[in-house]
């Protein structure tokens, strides 16, 4: 890594990579560069820019003879490795018969300027192996201090605050300290089809936190609420969590979260308000019977609330329906399923009515606008689970069928592994079906890209099944308690009470397939 310039116009002071633009003369060093098979033209060029760079900005060639010997030492200190060198880098290297490594250069991520950002770039970060024999010395006019850097010790030097870098370095740093060598980097980058595209693309989303500006990536859990409420790049969500005031999604949909965080519940239950003032509301999920918490519901609808909704009878999400509906004077019905007899005593329920799979509760005004929500029978994670569909902004109310930030536990004999990966399924489809992209889920921020969402617990839930199975293969005569310990290995050991009640779904439905 080196240390930009403090009068750079872009991240003065940071420590970056090295690297710049394609320049028009790296067309003709093509004539010089190497390629693998499958390397696609623009990655050529993008390659032979970086080899370039890396020799006018640290005096680094990654070039061979073309019987493969390296670039000799006295060789490198003939050669001319300014900006504005008369002889373009291309003759350098056909004078001294020198091939550009470039087919030993791989795309290793992708990075968009964040969308709130007025100075743009999207750019390829790219990785190669440092040829033997050769030390990076800094131009001193665009780059300082050249040094080797173990990931996770620049990422510890930030943090203390004397090595400042940009938000993609920081996170180019996270994804490289995963890997425990070199040629762990290079091989997973080969194994993209002809060695081609990044590992990861990544245009970041902004928000606040606690009042703070801070930036997340699309796979990290704030990312979908960002693109869901600030679409167009705005930092002005606030995406601390707090008990005390609903925070709006859309115009139509308000989350007031319950005070009530924990291992199992994360920061909270949500609670949905739907609907607007000229409509009249929809409570999803009022949560515990928590008098404060009910009381803030009340007075964020003005007390018009229509139906109050529970996904499903665990003791975080339906207990809050009754008093609330005390509190109104229009007495809304309490929908949902009944608990069946294999629920846990705290999670007994009784809907005032049951709502049929797919029926539609609607909302509307005298100018005739409406919010519709679709009921969705999805059995597994609890046996008289729902979800809902708001119909006309396209968004999937997932109760705990599918929550951010973690898996849901399947608890037989009320849970079932089968139902859960099969209403999975019917979720996907109904994201198909009705273009849906977030999901607003019982606990954690809402999730974007709804059905790859659903698509990586459904991965995971089999991933992990086929631990279990290999568990239960390797210990043939063993018990639960012997097979969990293998099978979530990867799990902290105070997670593993609640990891056993997923494991005995897992057992259940395996023993189930090798019977059939």
């Amino acid at each position: 890594m080196t240390r930009r310039s403090a009068t750079a116009s872009f991240a003065p002071g940071a420590y970056v990579f090295p690297g710049g633009r394609i320049e028009a003369s790296d067309a003709a060093a093509q004539s010089v560069a190497t390629r693998r098979p499958g390397q696609s033209d623009q990655q050529l060029a993008q390659s032979v820019a970086a080899v370039r760079e890396c020799f006018e900005e640290l005096g680094v060639l990654l070039a061979r003879h073309a019987d493969g010997r390296p670039v000799g030492a006295g060789e490198m200190a003939a050669m001319d490795r300014s900006s504005n060198s008369a002889i373009a880098l291309a003759d350098q290297c056909t004078a001294r018969g020198l091939l550009l490594a470039t087919d030993q250069v791989y795309t290793l991520a992708h990075w968009i300027t964040d969308r709130d950002l007025p100075k743009r770039f999207d750019v390829p970060f790219l990785v190669a192996r440092m040829p033997e024999g050769q030390e990076p010395s800094a131009d001193e006019s665009e780059q300082f201090e050249p040094c080797w850097v173990r990931p996770a010790d620049a990422l510890a030097r930030h943090k203390a605050g004397g090595f400042f870098m940009i938000f993609p370095t920081l996170r180019t740093l996270e994804r490289l300290a995963a890997y425990p060598t070199v040629e762990s980097v290079l091989d997973a980058c080969a194994r993209r089809p002809g060695g081609e595209g990044p590992l990861w693309t990544s245009c970041p989303r902004a928000g606040l936190l606690q009042g703070k500006e801070a930036r997340y990536m699309e796979h990290e859990s704030p990312y979908g609420e960002l693109a869901l409420v600030c679409p167009d790049g705005q930092i002005v969500h606030e995406l601390g969590w707090q008990s005390e005031t609903p925070v709006a999604l859309l115009k139509n949909v308000r989350r007031l979260t319950a005070a009530n965080s924990g291992v199992m519940t994360g920061p909270g239950t949500n609670s949905y308000i739907v609907g607007d003032a000229a409509t009249g509301y929809i409570v999803i999920d009022p949560g515990p019977n928590d008098a404060a918490h009910l009381k803030r519901l009340h007075q964020a609808t003005g007390g018009d609330i229509r139906q109050i909704v529970c996904t499903h009878s665990h003791a975080d999400h339906s207990p809050g329906a009754a008093p609330l509906q005390a509190l109104c004077t229009s007495k809304p019905p309490i929908l949902g399923l009944a608990s069946l007899q294999t629920a846990r005593p705290a999670s007994h329920f009784v809907p005032e009515r049951a709502l049929q799979d797919g029926e539609r509760l609607q909302l509307k005004d005298d100018q005739g606008a409406m919010h519709t929500l679709r009921a969705i029978h999805t059995p597994g994670h609890a046996a008289n689970h729902l979800c809902l569909v708001l119909e006309e902004d396209g968004l999937l109310f997932s109760g705990d069928h599918v929550l951010n930030g973690s898996t849901t536990v399947v608890d037989p004999p009320d849970g079932n592994m089968n139902a859960y990966l099969a209403s999975l399924d019917k979720l996907d489809a109904a994201c198909a079906e009705g273009d849906i992209r977030f999901i607003l889920p019982a606990h954690g921020h809402v999730l974007g890209e709804a059905r790859a969402a659903i698509a990586h617990l459904k991965a995971h839930r089999l991933k992990r099944e086929a631990k279990i199975a290999a568990a239960m293969r390797q210990l043939p005569q063993g018990t639960p308690e012997d097979w969990l310990p293998i099978a979530y290995d990867d799990v902290p050991v105070r997670m593993w009470p609640v990891a056993a009640r997923s494991l005995a779904a897992h057992v259940e439905r395996i023993r189930q397939l090798e019977t059939r």
